[in-house]
């Protein structure tokens, strides 16, 4: 009796560790998709893709600015329900020194140009029109999941690489703040 009552406790505790420890690791999607990605205190890497209207852009071109890289494509889910909020945080801080540049997985230019227009993405554009796996950006900077954003200083080093877009507010809220 007291053998089949220790299993039960025994049971009881290792069934209560696994479901705390479970529910510990998804509190934080970063640690399961953005563990490749670049990380923060390294250089973030140049790069030069083609806009929306076929111009060239260069990242370096945004040097001594703080900037949001959002990678994400029109046929992802998470990045069209992400999307309205990703413009309501551009519209937020573009006043405030912050760039953003949208960097899509989209291999269709028409259906790459009909989700910029959908959500109001007024921000500067750009892709190499190659699926995720077969692009350099992605390479460079680890993207295996989307969406993802990287936050990058003015100083042009990455200073934020998450999946999560509330974690994108939070460090520009504390990048843009006023210092007195």
């Amino acid at each position: 009796m007291k053998l089949k009552r220790l299993l039960i406790v025994a049971v009881a505790l290792i069934g209560s560790v696994v479901i705390a420890n479970a529910q510990e690791n998804n509190t934080d999607e970063d640690s399961k998709y953005a563990v490749e990605m670049v990380k923060a205190g390294t250089k973030a890497p140049n790069f030069q893709l083609k806009t929306v209207d076929g111009k060239s852009f260069k990242l370096s071109s945004l040097k001594g600015k703080v900037v949001v890289l959002d990678f994400w494509a029109s046929w992802c889910p998470d990045c069209r329900k992400d999307a309205p909020n990703i413009v309501r945080m551009y519209r937020e801080f573009k006043d405030k020194g912050v760039v953003f540049v949208g960097v899509s997985f989209d291999t269709e230019k028409a259906n790459w140009e009909k989700a910029i227009e959908k959500y109001g993405m007024e921000y500067t554009a750009v892709s190499e029109l190659k699926k995720m796996r077969e692009s350099t950006i992605a390479k460079q900077y680890g993207v295996k999941w989307i969406p993802a954003m990287v936050v990058i200083d003015k100083k042009g080093n990455v200073v934020l690489s998450t999946v999560l877009s509330e974690k994108v507010e939070k460090k520009l809220t504390e990048l843009t703040a006023t210092k007195h």
